[in-house]
């Protein structure tokens, strides 16, 4: 085996989550590619963090993506919310910061911060995670499409999203993607 491709195909691990009225269900695709996971040699020197402007761009490119794929679905683009994107950010950078899983423990509070400010009738979150990859966000979105339950979340009956992104010290990208369905 090529050893080099295999590190390079580091983790892509998404999850997706959708709450509707006082139904909650959770999706988990079980895609942890395990390529490379074990033997993946650890980082001599500190990553250095990206710069707000670096992820706050990152985000934005994750929003494009996510619109251009509904616009190719037929689908209205999502309107970003920063409210949205404040909530998303912080289980982002949570997650990355290893104080909590990789998960959507938490999920129902972000949803009712949301909802202190912004009456919804649905929501759904989309996560993801990888390293490794030359580009890290179309990696995530991609993904995203492959996977039943994210797609279903990405080209659902929803108005706004927020998106955060994270990255800790061992070069790990964290996403998080709120989408939601105003009253």
């Amino acid at each position: 085996m090529k050893l080099g491709f295999l590190l390079a195909k580091l983790a892509l691990l998404t999850m997706a989550t959708t709450v509707s009225g006082c139904q909650f269900s959770t999706y988990l695709e079980a895609g942890l590619e395990e390529v490379g996971m074990g033997s993946s040699p650890q980082p001599t020197t500190p990553i250095p963090a990206p710069s707000d402007s670096e992820l706050s761009q990152m985000e934005q490119r994750v929003h494009e993506l996510v619109n251009q794929y509904r616009q190719a679905q037929n689908l209205l683009p999502l309107t970003i919310d920063p409210r949205i994107s404040d909530q998303a950010r912080k289980h982002s950078e949570a997650m990355a910061r290893g104080e909590m899983t990789f998960s959507h423990d938490g999920f129902e509070d972000r949803i009712k911060a949301i909802g202190k400010s912004l009456s919804y009738r649905r929501a759904a979150e989309n996560l993801a995670y990888n390293m490794g990859y030359q580009d890290p966000v179309n990696q995530a979105v991609e993904g995203w499409i492959g996977s039943p339950g994210h797609q279903k979340n990405m080209v659902g009956a929803y108005d706004l999203t927020g998106i955060g992104m994270a990255k800790n010290a061992k070069g790990e990208y964290y996403y998080s993607q709120i989408f939601i369905k105003r009253r």
